[in-house]
């Protein structure tokens, strides 16, 4: 675990995003990216995705680069993994975060919730904590249908702006996902206001991550 002083504006801070599927990293941790950026912190961000076939891939490619377009630098990776076979391709994926932990040192990560029901969302958790024991790792949460949700232990607070931003963006870029019943603005902005209750955001909505480890410095 990485000690660290959260930066203030106009600091500098490297982030590593992690996500199984194209819109992972978006609906998990997107209005984060977002509050960060227009907080005047500057960003290096490495965002990776590593299951985006046919039209996701082009969505995924998109997506990042509009959630990312304030940021001082930015290097998104698409892999070619099959989705729902994560762990079945799991020595494979490990030789892909290694060749990832060898490449880059970041300040942060932003990766899938351990108890998580997707399995593929598992794989990239266990993978991350891994491959990056030295460094502050901040997992994610995605609604679905498994009602998997748990108790997180920390919380980002958004405001109306950034969280309507961030539902823009999602219903904006991912058209093949809204025949899907729970992706829509509802669940976005419902689960961000349960959150910001929790955590008695000021501005009454929130994202909320599970810190395994954390020392502050």
């Amino acid at each position: 675990m990485k000690i660290t002083n959260f930066p203030k504006p106009g600091d500098r801070l490297s982030v590593l995003c992690l996500g199984a599927h194209s819109d992972d990293i978006e609906i998990g941790a997107g209005g984060t990216i977002l509050k960060w950026i227009a907080d005047g912190i500057e960003l290096d961000v490495h965002w990776c995705v590593l299951s985006a076939a046919g039209p996701r891939r082009d969505e995924a490619q998109r997506s990042a680069e509009a959630f990312l377009a304030g940021a001082r630098s930015r290097v998104i990776e698409i892999g070619d993994f099959n989705d729902g076979y994560f762990p079945f391709q799991g020595d494979m994926i490990k030789v892909w975060m290694e060749g990832l932990q060898a490449r880059i040192r970041p300040d942060i990560i932003l990766t899938h919730r351990g108890e998580d029901a997707h399995q593929d969302h598992r794989m990239v958790q266990q993978l991350t904590w891994n491959h990056f024991r030295n460094h502050l790792i901040l997992e994610y949460e995605i609604p679905k249908w498994d009602g998997d949700l748990g108790r997180p232990n920390a919380y980002i607070s958004l405001s109306e702006p950034i969280l309507g931003f961030k539902i823009d963006l999602l219903n904006s870029h991912f058209g093949t996902q809204r025949s899907k019943d729970w992706f829509d603005q509802e669940t976005f902005r419902g689960l961000a206001r349960l959150r910001g209750v929790e955590c008695r955001s000021c501005s009454g909505y929130a994202e909320a991550f599970v810190a395994r480890k954390l020392r502050l410095g």
